[in-house]
């Protein structure tokens, strides 16, 4: 047994269902307990996720009784430095297939650092899910939900009994202090905060979860992106309580559209960028300009539109549903890139995850995996009557709509005194810009090849 082992935490800010961190302990004496600051992440990560993932690394700390080393630097530098004050011989991580970290942690071995991979973020690691008859990756999510499920997973690994770390010293203890913005709330960060949501979950939410996740006013769906982004839970964890009842299967696929999408950024990692299907590129687009402006502000004329993006700007978050229906907006009735609005929620979303905001965003958009993708244009008055049917998502975001009862909020232009307070006036007409939006697939359809079948 060596006598020290480092425990590079990156997305795994946790001590539960940690394989990397059990292997580390198993290996070693003492362990040392490190986050890097990385000034890229830092550059890229939006006030937001900043501010709560200073919130997870205090937390973590707590969970290792005080002895998480936080250093600000190059990360090959840091992880040298600490080997050679601590005479450690490995550095164990959890294996990232994103882009940027799989790169960066090629180019921490390639400079001399031997790391020890062990686990991943998710249930099962990308590249695995295969095609039985012809061993290819999949292209379309049903049938990659079949063969994940087939493919199965592992029980969650045991929370260490003990964690014999070395105490680090003043300066190797450089916690961030983010500031939020003003009028800014985030949801509580950390695992304690992760495990305690997911147990009220799966008492309160869980069992209604296929028909609740679309309401946009109520507490219907797990929170969890967040806590999965950083590794405050495992999905493992998450999976391990589920049976086989309708909701209980709808969750579990929300789970697997997770890692379905990191599946498809694995093989395809020029898609965190660029057009899934490159036929769209070729689309006709608008530059972006003052109804970019209104859409990022949450003044588009749209009420159920304009809820979900004050959401995302006052709570770093937003809601799956009205995500589709935001995103449609902005690709069809804007005639926008989808990369705009990609862009926009890395700078604002907690649970900001390259593959899922990628591909969420190219799923609505009519370029990403979907076998049927253009043709569908969100409504977003109907979906704002059938997803929020009362007006309490809509009140509760525009307060210029609150005077208005029920269903008349999502047409404020019908109601008398619809504009009393101000509120704007819809900066496109729909019907028009929908049929705009289906002429514009037109001009390119010829060089649209058929959607792959399975």
């Amino acid at each position: 047994m060596s006598k020290r082992s480092i425990i590079w935490f990156r997305r795994d800010l946790r001590i539960s269902d940690h394989p990397a961190l059990l292997a580390a302990i198993s290996e070693s004496a003492e362990i040392v307990p490190v986050f890097i600051l990385d000034p890229k992440l830092i550059k890229t990560g939006g006030s937001k996720r900043l501010a709560y993932l200073g919130q997870s690394l205090r937390a973590l700390d707590e969970t290792l009784n005080n002895s998480l080393q936080v250093i600000a630097g190059d990360q090959l530098n840091v992880l040298k430095d600490l080997q050679k004050k601590y005479d450690a011989v490995s550095v164990h991580i959890s294996t990232e297939y994103e882009p940027y970290g799989a790169t960066r942690d090629k180019n921490i071995e390639a400079g001399g650092i031997k790391l020890i991979r062990t686990g991943s973020p998710y249930a099962v690691a990308p590249g695995r899910v295969l095609k039985p008859s012809d061993n290819t990756p999949y292209r379309v999510y049903t049938p990659f939900y079949k063969g994940w499920c087939a493919h199965g997973w592992r029980k969650p690994a045991e929370k260490p009994k003990e964690i014999p770390a070395v105490k680090p010293s003043s300066e190797a203890r450089e916690f961030p202090d983010w500031k939020l913005p003003d009028g800014v709330r985030l949801t509580k960060a950390g695992e304690l905060a992760a495990l305690e949501r997911f147990k009220y979950f799966q008492k309160n939410g869980l069992d209604s979860y296929d028909e609740a996740r679309n309401l946009a006013a109520i507490d219907g769906t797990s929170k969890m992106s967040a806590h999965l982004k950083w590794g405050e839970i495992h999905p493992r964890t998450l999976l391990a309580p589920l049976g086989e009842s309708k909701a209980h299967d709808v969750f579990r696929k929300e789970i697997a559209w997770r890692e379905f999408y990191a599946d498809i950024l694995f093989n395809n990692p020029h898609t965190e960028t660029e057009y899934y299907a490159p036929q769209f590129a070729k689309m006709r687009y608008d530059q972006p300009g003052e109804k970019f402006k209104a859409w990022c502000e949450g003044k588009t004329g749209y009420p159920f539109v304009d809820a979900a993006m004050r959401q995302l700007l006052q709570e770093g978050w937003m809601h799956n549903r009205t995500r589709m229906v935001v995103a449609s907006f902005l690709v069809k009735d804007l005639h926008l890139e989808w990369q705009l609005g990609e862009r926009f929620f890395r700078e604002h979303l907690i649970d900001y995850d390259v593959a899922s905001n990628a591909h969420g965003w190219q799923w609505t958009a009519g370029c990403g995996t979907d076998a049927s993708p253009y043709y569908r244009v969100f409504n977003p008055i109907e979906q704002g009557k059938r997803f929020d049917e009362d007006g309490d998502y809509v009140r509760k975001y525009v307060p210029e709509l609150a005077h208005l009862n029920g269903i008349e909020i999502h047409e404020p232009w019908n109601v008398l005194d619809g504009y009393l307070k101000d509120y704007p006036q819809q900066i496109v007409n729909h019907a028009t810009e929908r049929l705009e939006s289906l002429a514009r697939l037109d001009e390119i359809k010829a060089s649209k090849p058929l959607p792959p079948t399975k």
